[in-house]
């Protein structure tokens, strides 16, 4: 187990089947990965099946499918709409099954690759302040562009003047629906395309299981974001990042949640985006009711007060938010 003193009173810790204590190390390469998905689903053949407690290494490619490599490149011209955020996985986990909840702490997420290991661009008729699909408006899109800079631990080059903090994450990762076939491009209840920077190393996720086994995807690592991933693109990298994974039997709840050594997080995805805001809250709601010994309107009048609000995305098929209250408020 981590020797951070605050997982002892974890979910992970205190629930888990492995207690936090690490089993098998397992690596998923890009080779043995193979095919990447495009989909969250139960129909993809597991790459790899894993116990409770084990810890695994994946190899992740970034989000634009390796293809943009310089600032003369045409995203226009080098992506294939729907084919990003190619997801590694899925991982299989014995002895989980509808009902119960993966456990996700993240140990690590390390920018792979040779520089500039970091890219991100303008993509016609996406991002937060165009016209798109699904706000549609008469005005031409806004040209492209694309921007390519060095990453490491200490920062990422914007410019010769801005540097900004290396604050790793994944984007993506979550569990397969029961009977669904979802975009990796959007984020749901199952997890999915959240975009949340608070998905960080350190950090435990929590899943309620749809599919025996689980079935864990993982892909889209961002060096950095700011809120709300505006132009719709982070600083996208290739990235090992490792897991430990544990279950959690008899679990269950609506969406994806989330734990830190100082707060606790429920994530709603939606669109308008009041609604994921909703959700998020109301799911908050009912873990301080059913784990703490709130009572719901109390709970309620609370994180009225006391609440804390993050914006993942404003730009992907459904927006995300995670909504959070500190630990030492749960006494």
């Amino acid at each position: 187990m981590s020797s951070d003193p605050w997982l002892k009173n974890s979910m992970l810790v205190r629930r888990g089947v492995a207690k936090g204590q690490p089993g098998r190390h397992h690596e998923l390469t890009i080779e043995a990965q193979g095919p990447f998905h495009y989909v969250y689903g139960p129909y993809a053949k597991p790459v790899l099946t894993i116990d409770p407690g084990d810890i695994v290494a994946v190899e992740t490619e970034d989000a634009f499918g390796g293809v943009i490599t310089s600032e003369q490149d045409s995203p226009t011209a080098k992506l294939k709409f729907p084919y990003l955020n190619p997801q590694c996985g899925p991982i299989a986990v014995n002895g989980i099954g509808k009902g119960d909840c993966l456990a996700v702490h993240i140990h690590a997420v390390e920018t792979r690759g040779a520089q500039p290991a970091g890219k991100t661009c303008i993509i016609p008729e996406f991002g937060g302040l165009v016209g798109t699909a699904s706000t549609a408006m008469l005005n031409p899109p806004l040209p492209e562009r694309v921007r390519v800079m060095h990453v490491d631990k200490n920062g990422v080059r914007w410019n010769d003047k801005i540097t900004l903090p290396y604050q790793p994450f994944i984007g993506t990762i979550g569990i397969s629906p029961e009977i669904e076939a979802i975009s990796s491009l959007q984020p749901d209840y199952h997890g999915g395309n959240m975009d949340l920077p608070d998905v960080a190393p350190g950090a435990i996720l929590y899943f309620p299981v749809h599919v025996d086994g689980g079935l864990l995807y993982v892909g889209d690592c961002h060096a950095a974001q700011g809120d709300g991933e505006l132009s719709g693109v982070a600083i996208e990298q290739r990235a090992t990042v490792t897991l430990q994974v544990d279950v959690i039997k008899g679990w269950s709840f609506a969406w994806p949640r989330l734990e830190t050594e100082n707060f606790l997080m429920t994530i709603g995805s939606a669109r308008p985006l009041e609604d994921a805001a909703r959700i998020a809250y109301r799911e908050l709601v009912r873990w301080m009711s059913g784990e703490y010994g709130f009572d719901e309107i109390d709970a309620y009048m609370l994180l009225s007060q006391a609440g804390r609000i993050r914006l993942g995305n404003m730009v992907d098929p459904k927006y995300t938010i995670g909504a959070s209250i500190l630990k030492k408020y749960l006494v």
